[in-house]
């Protein structure tokens, strides 16, 4: 089920705005001031610690006002996915206009994902430790976190879908998941890097990349389906976030 808007989250949304153009862009300025200020507390005092009340004061805005943009402070962080999926997005466009090789490409969307999200690697440990809780709203396999997780996943289906890989068709709708999962896996990674200038996580890419491509690649023969699909049913009913019933997809239905 996708994530609801608040109804007074107010016009012009990262996520929904068009890139390089916006519709209010007072009321924008608003929002992302708002949001940058949430992000430097939360560095600086602690996700835990920060108030919206102290978020609104330190943007110079009323309390009513921060939760005309922001229902909470969740909905805060949430924009803040929403801004890293916008960020991702555009940035590789190039990658996914370029070179057909599944391997460059794979590498490609991890690096820009790096690339997005090195600024804000300095208190991305703030967010993981309530993200960890598969019970929160934060949590990347949330439903809140449904628009942010089906941006990305729709990345790795152009990935998949602009190269030269010969995929088995059957198992389309089961690829794209997989690769969004092993992103998680190097985002963990990343939380916990303290290398210069997160040089480990790049070179996990490095590595990684390959593999998983002809992994892709090697999905195509009969053999190897049902392997495929009984590694994607055990990782999705074994997330956080699924159902007692067993597996579900994690994507928003």
């Amino acid at each position: 089920m996708k994530q609801q808007k608040n109804v007074a989250e107010g016009p012009g949304t990262v996520a929904e705005r068009p890139a390089g153009k916006s519709k209010a862009p007072k009321s924008e300025q608003t929002r992302t001031l708002i949001l940058e200020t949430a992000l430097r507390l939360f560095e600086e005092r602690g996700y835990d610690r920060t108030t919206m009340r102290a978020i609104a004061q330190e943007a110079g805005v009323s309390v009513g006002n921060a939760y005309y943009y922001f229902s909470s402070k969740e909905h805060l962080v949430q924009g803040f996915y929403d801004r890293i999926a916008a960020e991702h997005t555009a940035a590789v466009g190039p990658v996914l206009a370029g070179d057909p090789d599944l391997a460059v490409r794979i590498r490609g969307v991890l690096h820009c994902w790096l690339d997005v999200a090195e600024p804000y690697h300095r208190f991305a440990a703030q967010f993981f430790k309530n993200a960890a809780d598969p019970d929160s709203p934060l949590s990347p396999f949330s439903r809140e976190s449904a628009d942010a997780r089906d941006a990305v996943i729709a990345l790795h289906e152009r990935c998949l879908a602009g190269s030269s890989a010969k995929a088995d068709p059957e198992l389309a709708g089961l690829l794209p998941e997989l690769m969004w999962l092993m992103q998680m896996g190097l985002v963990l990674f990343w939380v916990y890097d303290r290398s210069e200038n997160t040089e480990r996580s790049r070179r996990l890419v490095e590595r990684t990349a390959p593999l998983a491509a002809r992994a892709i690649a090697l999905s195509r023969f009969r053999v190897l389906r049902p392997l495929v699909r009984q590694i994607h049913d055990v990782l999705v009913e074994f997330l956080p976030g699924a159902g007692p019933g067993g597996a579900q997809d994690v994507r928003s239905s």
